[in-house]
């Protein structure tokens, strides 16, 4: 899967040289809370999120009107509030070297460059769309958690089991646990199987342990 897959394309944006209350309507009006800024030249030029918006007021406004605060955030351009220095992914990056930048620069969105103009963004919440799909979420059947040694060939060694049993693998991802690192976790959403049957299928491998079952209907 790719950022081109997941990515929202064409999104709304504003340019330098409106003001900073006319970004933040535009972003209340669509529910969005990152706005790529364009300049005249349809280049990406800075990105506006609610962090900046609020670094736009006084630290403390405590004492300020409703009218003054938006008073103050009229006067201002959103030039001089946007976020300059921008991470950029292109629509062919893996979607986990996307979500591993985001999680490394605590970044809630990533807009998607091609050949210099901006084609999409990514956001926090198209990421978690995707781990869903990924992990097979709206999928029936049975997902089991196994426990098995951090060794070559042990992955193969269970789906190769489930397969030849009948059972159908639409998930399969695996994970370290962090209490054990000389384990391996494999969580599988498997159809075509019953729980008896499966069950049998795993407990017969070598070192290999159940650590969660529970049954999925679309």
């Amino acid at each position: 899967m790719f950022v081109k897959d997941r990515m929202t394309p064409n999104p709304i944006f504003g340019s330098p040289d409106m003001a900073v209350t006319e970004a933040q309507k535009l972003m209340a009006k669509n529910k969005i809370r990152h706005l790529p800024i364009l300049d005249e030249d349809q280049k990406l030029v800075g990105l506006i999120t609610q962090s900046s918006l609020e670094s736009a007021l006084p630290s403390d406004v405590s004492s300020f009107s409703r009218f003054e605060i938006s008073y103050t955030l009229s006067q201002l351009k959103v030039h001089s509030i946007m976020i300059k220095d921008l991470f950029l992914v292109d629509p062919d990056t893996p979607i986990e070297d996307a979500a591993l930048l985001m999680a490394d620069k605590k970044l809630g969105a990533l807009p998607v460059v091609k050949d210099g103009s901006l084609i999409g963004i990514m956001s926090g919440e198209d990421l978690f769309v995707a781990m869903t799909d990924l992990l097979g979420t709206r999928k029936s059947g049975i997902r089991v958690t196994v426990e098995q040694p951090d060794q070559s060939g042990v992955i193969a060694r269970l789906t190769s089991a489930i397969a030849e049993e009948g059972g159908y693998l639409s998930v399969c991802v695996g994970y370290y646990p962090q209490h054990n690192p000389g384990t391996w976790i494999s969580v599988c959403k498997v159809e075509n199987l019953e729980e008896d049957r499966l069950v049998n299928v795993i407990c017969g491998l070598k070192d290999t342990n159940i650590v969660d079952i529970r049954h999925y209907q679309e």
